[in-house]
């Protein structure tokens, strides 16, 4: 049996060496990563515990906004952004999940990828575009008949009371439910495309129409990751900004009214950040603090939702 020459030796050590240098190299990076997040965290806890002191729990449940009083609080803040993202997702998510049904299910083959690229594309348009698109194409959309239709027809409840300004949570949440269309689209195409083709043929196979299959099987098969893509649709409209305060009125008020401004918490620091100094400024960041911890939180939820999904795939034995 031929002994390993010290040249093997030499570059078998060689070779450990290097995958050594590689692991540790990309595992720095990932630290990197994490400590930067952290570091941001830390950094603006810090520079909003003026504010935290001050106010306390209050801050986040009380409606004053008054820089004379320096008395700031951060309550219709969170309902602007709140109703807003709620507007997107009603409207937004059931147009995304026509748009991946028709993508995976129905759409042939030479029409998906070029459909699917101009639709993820969306995603790349600045926002401020889509602020300007509101301004000058639908706000005389949504005042010249929209929102008439709206008062008149549903005017009795507290959704639409007030008057057609095209201004408002309304035209704000259309631009958001425009800009989740790309992220909720995408990923619930990619969780409808991932169920075992074997659901689908089962399905037919027992007399199911294409709809029946579709509702049944396909989209039974991938609700978690329909529900993860919703998931991360809100997290994209809870942290936009500027399309939003350039549509949303910027009015510090609470009004369960869509046709009422408002304001986001995005927006209220876009917009009151160029001149604010001393405990205004601490409790901008501390609306800053509360719009990472939500967003990070939603998107943690998206991720696992989809990670299921991912999962699921290889125990079904199944494929595309």
């Amino acid at each position: 049996m031929m002994r390993p020459t010290r040249k093997h030796g030499s570059r078998r050590s060689r070779a450990s060496l290097e995958d050594k240098l590689f692991k540790y190299s990309v595992m720095g990076i990932a630290a990197l990563v994490l400590a930067l997040l952290w570091s941001l965290v830390v950094k603006l806890v810090f520079d909003a515990q003026t504010s935290i002191e001050t106010f306390g729990i209050d801050f986040l449940t009380s409606t004053i906004w008054d820089p004379n009083r320096d008395l700031y609080t951060a309550l219709p803040f969170i309902f602007g952004t709140l109703m807003t993202s709620a507007v997107a997702i009603v409207i937004g998510v059931p147009i995304s999940i026509g748009i991946a049904i028709y993508l995976s299910e129905l759409a042939p083959a030479w029409i998906r990828e070029p459909l699917s690229f101009l639709i993820e594309l969306l995603a790349a348009v600045p926002s401020v575009i889509y602020g300007l698109w509101a301004i000058y194409t639908l706000r005389p959309v949504l005042t010249g008949s929209v929102e008439p239709f709206l008062m008149d027809a549903l005017g009795w409840t507290p959704f639409f009371e007030g008057a057609a300004f095209g201004i408002d949570k309304l035209a704000s949440g259309i631009i958001l439910a425009v800009m989740i269309i790309p992220t909720v689209a995408s990923v619930s195409k990619e969780s409808m495309m991932a169920v075992p083709d074997s659901q689908r043929e089962a399905a037919l196979s027992l007399g199911a129409t294409k709809y029946e299959s579709t509702r049944m099987a396909v989209l039974s098969y991938a609700r978690s990751g329909i529900f993860g893509a919703t998931i991360l649709g809100l997290g994209r409209a809870v942290g936009e900004t500027m399309a939003v305060t350039m549509t949303i009125g910027n009015a510090n008020i609470i009004s369960w009214s869509l046709l009422d401004p408002g304001q986001t918490m995005a927006s209220v620091i876009a917009n009151n950040w160029g001149e604010a100094d001393g405990l205004m400024l601490s409790s901008l960041i501390e609306i800053g603090v509360v719009l990472f911890i939500v967003a990070l939180l939603i998107n943690v939820c998206a991720r696992l939702m989809v990670g299921r999904v991912m999962k699921a795939v290889p125990m079904t034995g199944g494929g595309l």
